[in-house]
C-alpha cells in the first residue's frame, strides 16, 4: 500500500512540474506577443498585422486557463488524498487510544487494585516472582510502544493537516490566477471585435492590398523558380562536362556532388527540428489557401508562412548552406535565397541583409534584419522548396 501511494506521488509530482513548466512557456510566450502587439499599436493604425497579434494572445491565454484548470483539478485530487489520509490517521489514533485505555483497566483489574510493585512482591514463590517481573517488564515495553505509536500518528496527523492547508492555499492561487486570466480574456476579446469593426470599414482598402498583395507573390515566386531552375541548368552543365557520376537524391532533377547529397539528407532528416528563422514570433499566415480573417467570400494565398515578430529582429538561417541568391521584390522587400543540397530557404521582408551570394552560412547565422511597415508590424516571410516544389516550412520547424 505505501508504495503504490510512493508511486502516485510521484506520478502527481511530475504531472505538477509538467504544468508548471507549461504555464512558464505560456507566460514567456504572452510576454512575447505583449511587445509585438504593443508595437503594432503605437502607430495608432488599424491593421490585420494588429488583429493577428491579438488572436494569437486569445488562443494562448485560451490555452493558459486550461492549463490552470487542469492544475486546480490535480490539487482537488491531492487535497482529496490528503483529507483520506488525515481521516485515516485520526481513524488509527482513536484505536490506539481506546487501546492504550483498555490496556490500563485490563491491568488494573488483572491486579485487584494493587500496585504493579506490590503484585511483583507479593508472589508465594521464586517462579511466580520470576512471571510476574518479565509480565512486568512485557506490560511496560507495550505501554511504552503504544505511547511511541500514538505520538507518531499524532506528529503525522499533525504534517498531513499542515499540508492539506498548504494545498487549500495553492489551490486559491491558482483560482485567482485563472479568474485574473479570464478578466484579460475577455478585454482581448472586446479589443479583437473593435479592430475586427474597424477592418470592415477599410474593406475598399484590404481589397486593394489583398490584390497588390497576390500579384506580389506572383511576382516572388516566379523569381524563386527561375532561380532554382538555373541552379538545376548549371548543375547538369556542370555534371555534363566532368562527366560526373554525381548523386542524385530521389524525386529531385539536380544531380548533387556527394558533399550536396550528405546536406540534402541532413536537412531532410531534420523535419519538424529546424529552429526558427526569428528567436520570437509567431506564424501569422500560414501556408496555402486560407479565407482573409474580415472578409467574407475572399481567399489568400500563401507559398510560405508569414511570422510576426518583435521590429528589429535578427533573421537566422535555419540550417547550413549557401547564399545562392539576393534581391529585391516589391512589397516583399531584400530577399535571400540559401541551398541546402536539392532543398531551398528562402528569407524575405528584410531591411538588412548581412551576407552576399557564395557564402557559406551555419544554422542560427545571422542572414539579416526584419523590416517593419509603417502600420508598425514586422514579419518575416519564410518559404521552404525541395526542387521546384514548394513545401509546408512548419512541418520542417520546431515546435513551440
Amino acid at each position: 500500500m505505501g508504495i503504490y501511494h510512493q508511486n502516485a506521488d510521484a506520478q502527481t509530482k511530475k504531472t505538477r512540474a509538467q504544468l508548471e513548466k507549461e504555464k512558464t512557456d505560456i507566460q514567456k510566450r504572452l510576454v512575447e506577443f505583449d511587445q509585438i502587439l504593443k508595437k503594432t499599436a503605437e502607430t495608432k493604425k488599424t491593421s490585420l498585422g494588429q488583429l493577428n497579434a491579438v488572436n494569437k494572445q486569445l488562443q494562448t491565454r485560451i490555452t493558459y486557463i486550461n492549463t490552470l484548470s487542469r492544475e486546480v483539478a490535480l490539487l482537488n485530487e491531492e487535497i482529496k488524498a490528503t483529507e483520506k489520509a488525515i481521516s485515516s490517521l485520526e481513524k488509527d489514533l482513536n484505536n490506539l487510544k481506546e487501546e492504550y485505555a483498555s490496556m490500563i483497566y485490563t491491568s488494573s483489574k488483572l491486579n485487584s487494585g494493587m500496585t504493579m510493585t506490590a503484585f511483583v512482591f507479593s508472589s508465594a514463590t521464586f517462579r511466580q516472582f520470576y512471571m510476574r517481573l518479565k509480565y512486568l517488564k512485557q506490560y511496560s515495553d507495550a505501554r511504552k510502544k503504544q505511547v511511541e505509536t500514538i505520538n507518531k500518528t499524532t506528529a503525522e496527523l499533525a504534517d498531513q493537516r499542515k499540508i492539506l492547508e498548504g494545498k487549500k492555499s495553492e489551490k486559491q492561487i491558482v483560482l485567482n490566477q485563472e479568474q485574473q486570466q479570464k478578466n484579460q480574456l475577455d478585454k482581448a476579446k472586446k479589443e479583437q471585435q473593435g479592430i475586427v469593426n474597424n477592418l470592415s470599414k477599410q474593406e475598399q482598402d484590404l481589397r486593394k492590398k489583398i490584390a497588390a498583395a497576390k500579384k506580389q507573390q506572383e511576382n516572388l515566386n516566379s523569381m524563386i523558380k527561375k532561380i532554382i531552375a538555373e541552379e538545376i541548368r548549371l548543375a547538369e552543365a556542370e555534371s555534363k562536362k566532368k562527366n560526373s557520376t554525381a548523386d542524385r537524391s530521389s524525386g529531385s532533377s539536380i544531380p548533387l556532388t556527394p558533399e550536396a547529397a550528405a546536406l540534402s539528407s541532413s536537412f531532410a532528416g531534420n523535419r519538424g527540428k529546424l529552429p526558427w528563422p526569428v528567436e520570437s514570433g509567431f506564424v501569422s499566415k500560414r501556408f496555402g489557401t486560407h479565407p482573409h480573417p474580415t472578409l467574407k467570400g475572399i481567399s489568400e494565398d500563401n507559398d510560405g508562412i508569414d511570422i510576426q515578430t518583435k521590429p528589429d529582429s535578427q533573421v537566422r538561417s535555419v540550417f547550413d548552406g549557401e547564399v545562392t541568391k539576393i534581391f529585391t521584390v516589391p512589397g516583399y522587400g531584400g530577399t535571400i535565397v540559401v541551398k541546402h543540397g536539392e532543398y531551398y530557404t528562402m528569407y524575405s521582408k528584410l531591411k538588412v541583409i548581412s551576407v552576399k551570394s557564395g557564402d557559406k552560412v551555419k544554422a542560427k547565422q545571422v542572414l539579416g534584419q526584419v523590416y517593419t511597415n509603417k502600420e508598425g508590424v514586422a514579419e518575416v516571410h519564410f518559404e521552404a522548396w525541395k526542387g521546384l516544389q514548394p513545401m509546408d516550412p512548419s512541418i520542417w520547424l520546431a515546435g513551440r
